[in-house]
């Protein structure tokens, strides 16, 4: 009896330990991609979640407030930036299960009920996957309000008939439509409907006073504590704020490794099938997706400035990945104060988030998380 109950006793000890060598395995690895990021940038605080098969680890290093000297933790919460987007299309594509749009609608139906013209016939998946051709980054100055920038957008026309172009205006005008589409604002729609199917309970548009206690500054290049300001379509195209732990589990959602509803993951599923190639990558809906492995200079390149603030030939793509084809999917986000990064690697089961208060250069967060997925052997 004895024997058996110390038998016990020595696999369980055995088996925290076998943990916490794995623990400490990530945050020795995560801590060598990215102290020299930290260093080099300024960062003042940082945070790298991993999802392996459901199974979270994180690497905190440094403060979330150098005010009140808080530290990074898993529930700390970041300005998402861009990648803010992402949920942004799974709303879409959420509508969409609903029978509440399609995403080959025009967006002249939603806007204007057919009776005008939106560039060159655009749809909906158009501004999905910023096949635009040519739409600005932003919201002109001109443009106080979503009135004012339906107006805009009948008289506007494409500079680069066909091309790819980032733009805030055109996924910002998407989940206008969408949460219209679904009888409420946006907000309301992200925060009632969206988070709370995704089992989201960190994650904000608008964050309560009860948890700005875990909201973290951002910090510019003068090093002022800053925080993200309003703007036309803010919330649809930048604005969500959320913690790694959150992060997380909204990759969980997407790997399968985490129980959503069929609605949900067939929304997923049209989210993340390639619409249309570019030199670099297939542009999904919002996600970019290589081939994995890749080079680390295509990664380099798909996220750089100079690709991402340029009109760039596509292609449509006539057939979907086959099945079983290993990829990695990524966005990069930022506002003036953060800068974020999610990857995820289906095949694998395998999810990256890094988050950081301070906007520092897009290649330096996938050569950081590049090098970390390669030193666990993925």
């Amino acid at each position: 009896m004895h024997k058996c109950r110390l038998a016990s006793v020595t696999l369980a000890v055995a088996f925290t330990s076998a943990s916490l060598v794995k623990a400490d395995d990530f945050k020795a690895k995560a801590a060598a991609a990215f102290q020299p990021v930290v260093k080099q940038y300024d960062i003042p605080g940082l945070i790298v979640g991993i999802t392996r098969n459901g199974t979270h680890e994180f690497y905190a290093t440094g403060l979330a407030s150098k005010a009140d000297r808080r530290e990074v933790t898993p529930e700390t919460l970041f300005e998402l930036g861009s990648i803010s987007k992402l949920f942004n299309v799974t709303l879409a594509a959420l509508a969409e299960q609903r029978g509440t749009l399609k995403l080959e609608d025009k967006v002249a139906h939603h806007l204007c009920a057919d009776k005008c013209r939106i560039g060159d016939d655009l749809t909906l998946m158009d501004l999905a996957t910023h096949h635009t051709g040519g739409m600005p980054l932003q919201v002109p100055d001109s443009v106080s309000d979503v009135n004012g920038l339906v107006d805009w957008m009948k008289d506007w026309k494409p500079t680069n008939p066909g091309a790819r172009s980032y733009s805030n205006v055109s996924i910002g005008m998407l989940g206008h439509i969408s949460a219209k589409a679904m009888g409420m604002p946006y907000a309301k729609a992200a925060e009632g409907t969206l988070f709370p199917a995704l089992g989201l309970k960190n994650t904000f548009v608008t964050v309560p006073q009860s948890e700005m206690k875990r909201y973290a500054y951002g910090y510019n290049k003068a090093n002022e504590a800053i925080r993200v300001g309003k703007g036309v379509l803010d919330a649809e195209a930048y604005g969500v704020k959320s913690s790694a732990s959150d992060m997380l589990a909204f990759l969980d959602a997407e790997l399968g490794t985490r129980s959503v509803s069929g609605e949900l993951q067939k929304a997923f599923e049209r989210t993340r099938t390639g619409q249309f190639k570019t030199a670099y990558f297939s542009q999904a809906m919002v996600w970019e997706e290589y081939p994995w492995p890749v080079k680390l200079d295509q990664m380099v390149a798909g996220n750089s400035p100079d690709f991402i603030l340029k009109p760039q030939p596509v292609e449509k793509i006539a057939e979907p990945a086959k099945p079983g084809e290993s990829t990695i999917l990524n966005k990069t986000g930022s506002t003036n104060g953060f800068g974020g990064y999610v990857a995820m690697i289906p095949e694998k089961k395998l999810g990256i988030v890094v988050l950081a208060n301070r906007n520092y250069p897009n290649e330096a967060r996938i050569r950081a998380t590049y090098a970390l997925i390669k030193s666990l052997g993925e």
